[in-house]
């Protein structure tokens, strides 16, 4: 049992093969349901939350925190898609958001450029120097986006368990290589791995209902014992009971912790 996570630039074949390694393991293949579903219950237009999840942020959205309100819904959908393991998940920030899960093989898929303008310009109709074009577009976008969130470009290998060149490589060679470093001992869920993503799972959920009272608002959990920090321009118990209140109303939360920390003051 375990989580495969498969990152890819745009025409680089990830869907396919994400797709059959899911088809030889008796996995789930999980990508826009997760956009679906997040949409669905925080009542966000998809278009909106799939921008939010793709583009990277204006200068704006770093201030008023509305990138980090839509990630924070999507973290907790997509959580609660992969928590009872057997999944693969192919998409943007699947590396970021399952951080220090020893069950989550973390893949990335590579082809040349040249081999990815071939294939856009076949599946869109697109000429040349127009798919190249888009492809560029398309690869600085996530490296802004993931950048600007994590700290990290999504294109760097040491982010990965594993990298696949698809230069030689077929899909089907790839999904076996996924298949073969998947069922190694490290990837097996153990029970420390299987309650890191259940509290993981949990602080997602957390966050998701606080985000809206409070934007930058971190979440830990451990076995039900919940910390909030919450960061405001002035700190207040009104806003400390309120968070708490909203956190125990969750299922499997048995204590929270606030605490509060003083910041700068911004107006939208």
């Amino acid at each position: 049992m375990a989580i495969i996570t498969i990152s890819r630039g745009s025409a680089s074949r990830g869907q396919e093969v994400a797709e059959l390694v899911a088809k030889k393991l008796g996995y789930a293949c999980i990508s826009r349901e997760i956009i679906l579903d997040a949409s669905e219950q925080f009542n966000i237009p998809e278009v909106k939350l799939t921008r939010a999840i793709h583009d990277a942020p204006s200068i704006l959205e770093r201030f008023t925190y509305g990138k980090e309100k839509y990630v924070a819904f999507f973290q907790a959908t997509l959580l609660k898609f992969l928590r009872d393991d057997n999944a693969v998940y192919h998409g943007l920030a699947g590396q970021f958001l399952l951080p220090n899960i020893g069950h989550v093989l973390k893949v990335r898929m590579i082809a040349d450029m040249d081999n990815r303008v071939r294939l856009e310009m076949e599946r869109g109709g697109m000429n040349y120097q127009d798919a190249l074009h888009q492809l560029k577009k398309d690869d600085e976008q996530r490296r802004k986006w993931s950048q600007s969130l994590y700290g990290f470009d999504s294109a760097d290998p040491s982010l990965y368990d594993l990298v696949i060149h698809k230069q030689k490589i077929t899909v089907e060679d790839a999904a076996d290589i996924i298949c073969y470093t998947v069922s190694r001992e490290a990837f097996q869920t153990t029970a420390e791995s299987r309650k890191a993503i259940q509290d993981l799972s949990l602080a997602a959920e957390i966050r998701a209902a606080l985000v809206n009272l409070n934007p930058s608002v971190e979440v830990s959990a451990n076995d039900g014992k919940v910390e909030i920090l919450a960061k405001i321009p002035v700190p207040d118990m009104a806003s400390t009971e309120d968070l708490k209140r909203k956190a125990l109303a969750i299922r499997g939360v048995r204590e929270v912790e606030v605490r509060m920390e003083a910041t700068p003051r911004f107006t939208d």
